[in-house]
């Protein structure tokens, strides 16, 4: 019976950021340009940190995952926006229900991600002494379990409840990419219960997850300020300040795009705002990380020699 249901909407249509031509393709150049930067950027990272024994830490290890992360984001949405531009705006059902499961997947796994990674700077900080059992290798794997683990279990869920439900029209997704509250609306079916699963995952995953970091990142803040010289307080701070950067302009489009719309902010504004998640931070999460830290960037050297120019 789903299936009848599903086949009478075989494709949705995804709106476009402009209907002038000479518009789309300052946007196609754009965007093509970002993911050049985020694929090749967030390669280069697990490249460096993969083959350089120096930097196989835990920070070292989460970013990984996190690059990991950026790099199959940016595939999901990238490519298939890249070619609406020049083409058709529209994407199959099986394709806007795969492109839901790989984001998702990503936006959660993120989340999860950023909240081990300031743990991991609360390790550094607060309790140097303690620093190399509280965050040892099987700790740092079984976090990195987790947030896979749990982000996996989570969207298949969301993606189950999803295939169950059926669309027959209308077919036109406010957005440039497929995502479940803005699917939820063109259902013919209930959604009750999808809609509350969406907004206990937004308050598990990003409020929960914001609360945590912000508890951390509470705790360094006064180990730092109890620093008695001044160089120690600037080391201290320039040990988390890349991780502080990413996840401030991560969790403030989060935040823009999906809490305020349950205050009444319109979804329809966080279009451009979507962004800057999708593929503007993908983008400059590399050069935050690299530009910032002196032992990437001296890795990049020895593996990419004409970068010293």
């Amino acid at each position: 019976m789903a299936s009848k249901n599903h086949s009478s909407v075989a494709e949705f249509i995804l709106q476009s950021f402009s209907e002038n031509p000479q518009v789309q393709i300052l946007i196609f150049s754009l965007f093509l340009g970002l993911f050049v930067v985020a694929f090749t950027g967030n390669t280069l990272i697990i490249t460096v940190i993969s083959l350089n024994p120096g930097l196989h830490t835990p920070m070292y290890f989460f970013l990984i995952n996190l690059a990991l992360l950026d790099v199959l984001s940016t595939l999901t949405v990238v490519p298939k926006l890249l070619q609406n531009l020049m083409t058709k705006n529209t994407i199959s059902y099986s394709g806007c229900l795969t492109q839901i499961y790989f984001l998702t997947l990503c936006l959660g796994a993120e989340d999860l991600l950023f909240t081990a990674m300031a743990y991991d700077q609360y390790a550094a900080i607060c309790q140097p002494l303690h620093y190399t059992t509280i965050m040892s290798k099987t700790a740092c794997i079984l976090m990195a379990c987790t947030v896979w683990v749990i982000s996996g279990v989570n969207v298949t869920i969301q993606t189950i409840m999803t295939v169950r439900l059926s669309f027959c029209g209308p077919n036109v997704i406010n957005h440039y990419f497929c995502e479940i509250p803005l699917l939820l609306p063109l259902s013919c079916s209930s959604t009750d219960v999808n809609n509350v699963m969406v907004v206990v995952a937004d308050m598990f995953f990003a409020i929960f997850n914001f609360l945590l970091i912000l508890v951390s990142y509470g705790f360094i803040i006064s180990s730092i300020l109890k620093i008695q010289t001044k160089e120690g307080k600037k080391k201290a701070f320039s040990t988390c300040s890349s991780h502080l950067i990413v996840v401030i302009l991560y969790y403030c489009t989060i935040i823009y795009i999906y809490i305020l719309p349950g205050l009444g902010q319109s979804l329809k504004k966080g279009k451009v705002a979507s962004v800057i998640y999708a593929i503007v931070t993908p983008a400059i999460n590399p050069l935050i990380y690299s530009l910032r830290n002196k032992d990437v960037k001296v890795a990049l050297n020895k593996l990419c020699p004409f970068l010293r120019k």
